[in-house]
């Protein structure tokens, strides 16, 4: 074998180490983050706080869809049990909608007994990003700092993860019944789904909400 020869050979070595390398990272970046997305999930953490936020989902005509109706009950569970002496329900709306999520969420909680008083409605943001950079601001105009998210167990990272990037200090009580958790094929999808909804942020620091037309929010 000519000196050229062995040189090209041991490239196509190199090349192909550290292609197979950037594959490793590729694979324990998104294993890690998967894992985090799943352990973080399992975290219901009710340590009081100044206001319990319950990110938007679908709603029709003002009706909670599935989805936040299971947030709603389980944001209702945390104000009877003293977690917050405030609920504030948020979520914009689309084209043609009479009410914003936050007004839906609202309503909802308001006729289940929470006292109207201790309602907040923050009805804007159409993606987690948007709507959460609208609660952050009305939050800190009423001078509080803290805040238990209410979501999908899913989403809690993610919500939190943009949360503190918004200069909440914020954790989560993720509901733990509705559609997304019925079964582990539903799990799956949605720990995929937001394995890359969250790197995608951290990458680029805007949002990849909705994917697909998932009513998330």
């Amino acid at each position: 074998m000519t000196h050229r020869a062995a040189g090209q050979v041991s490239a196509g070595r190199w090349v192909r180490r550290a292609v197979l390398g950037s594959l490793l990272i590729v694979l324990l970046v998104v294993g890690g983050t998967a894992f985090r997305v799943w352990e973080v999930a399992r975290v219901d953490d009710r340590a009081k706080a100044d206001v319990i936020v319950v990110l938007g989902a679908a709603q029709y005509n003002g009706k909670p869809s599935e989805i936040l109706r299971a947030r709603l009950v389980h944001a209702k569970e945390l104000f009877e049990s003293g977690v917050a002496g405030y609920v504030l329900t948020s979520g914009g709306s689309k084209d043609g909608d009479r009410f914003t999520e936050g007004e839906a969420g609202a309503r909802w909680l308001v006729d289940r007994g929470v006292p109207a008083e201790r309602s907040i409605v923050v009805g804007e943001g159409s993606d987690t990003l948007g709507t959460l950079r609208a609660v952050a601001d009305e939050v800190r105009r009423r001078g509080w700092n803290t805040a238990v998210i209410v979501s999908d167990p899913w989403h809690s990272l993610r919500a939190r993860t943009m949360a503190r990037d918004e200069g909440l200090e914020a954790w989560t009580s993720p509901t733990h019944s509705g559609p997304i958790v019925q079964t582990r094929e539903t799990q799956a999808k949605y720990i995929f789904r937001e394995t890359g909804a969250l790197l995608f942020y951290r990458l680029t620091k805007r949002p990849a909400d909705d994917i697909g037309g998932t009513g998330l929010g």
